[in-house]
């Protein structure tokens, strides 16, 4: 079991350093398997999207999928992720949350962020199918300017909300936790990289790549969660 697990990385710039420490980490894994757990780009428009960050993107993870089986799950930022993505960059799309046959399951994150009632409200606009088709029917320039509305306005609420509604409720994970039968939790989201155990087993949380771009391993039963640093502009 070899395995590598990351989140919240919040790609924007192709050339930028975080972009490039994203190719050198997927081109140096040895890792068997990839798990990227959402909010991989701050945006996606759509699959159709002929930008250059979408194009790079894509084909890092094509690349990635020569020497490993790469599985993408959605976030909030990359709700529309579909099936042309997933096979031109030889990817498998996964549900949220997905249970591995060894007890550990995955998750973006935010579902379990269940304090915040007004996100959750907003995450099942978002996340509803009459609403993605609609977006999707529109032109791209249009989609892109309708992206950065909603980015601007997801930085000014998220800067009024108090910090402990954009946690997790570990009453939240417990109850998950135990439907699924899984005693090892891997998600992103939240921002609070970190080990928790917990009465029900292990947690580990993903860090937003920011200074530093985190990282979770696992090798056989162990896990070992990483922030590397990022290459010089």
């Amino acid at each position: 079991m070899n395995r590598l697990f990351a989140s919240d990385l919040h790609l924007e710039d192709p050339d930028g350093r975080h972009f490039r420490a994203f190719e050198r980490l997927l081109d140096t894994t040895d890792a068997d398997e990839i798990y990227l757990l959402g909010d991989l780009c701050e945006v996606w428009i759509g699959d159709d999207d002929d930008g250059p960050l979408a194009r790079r993107f894509v084909a890092a993870l094509a690349a990635a999928g020569r020497h490993a089986d790469v599985h993408v799950m959605s976030g909030n930022r990359d709700f529309l992720f579909g099936e042309r993505f997933a096979a031109e960059a030889g990817v498998r799309l996964l549900t949220d949350p997905v249970r591995l046959d060894d007890g550990l399951l995955l998750t973006h994150g935010d579902a379990f962020c269940i304090d915040d009632e007004a996100y959750q409200a907003t995450r099942l606009v978002l996340r509803s199918a009459a609403w993605q088709a609609d977006v999707l029917a529109r032109p791209l320039s249009e989609r892109r300017a309708l992206a950065a509305a909603m980015r601007e306005e997801s930085r000014r609420t998220n800067a009024n909300k108090a910090a402990n509604i954009m946690d997790v409720s570990r009453a939240e994970v417990a109850r998950i936790m135990a439907e699924y039968d899984a005693h090892t939790l891997v998600h992103g989201h939240t921002h609070r990289p970190g080990v928790h155990r917990e009465a029900w087993g292990d947690r580990y949380v993903l860090g937003a790549w920011e200074r530093c771009g985190w990282y979770l391993r696992q090798t056989g039963g162990r896990f070992a969660l990483t922030c590397m640093p990022l290459p010089r502009d």
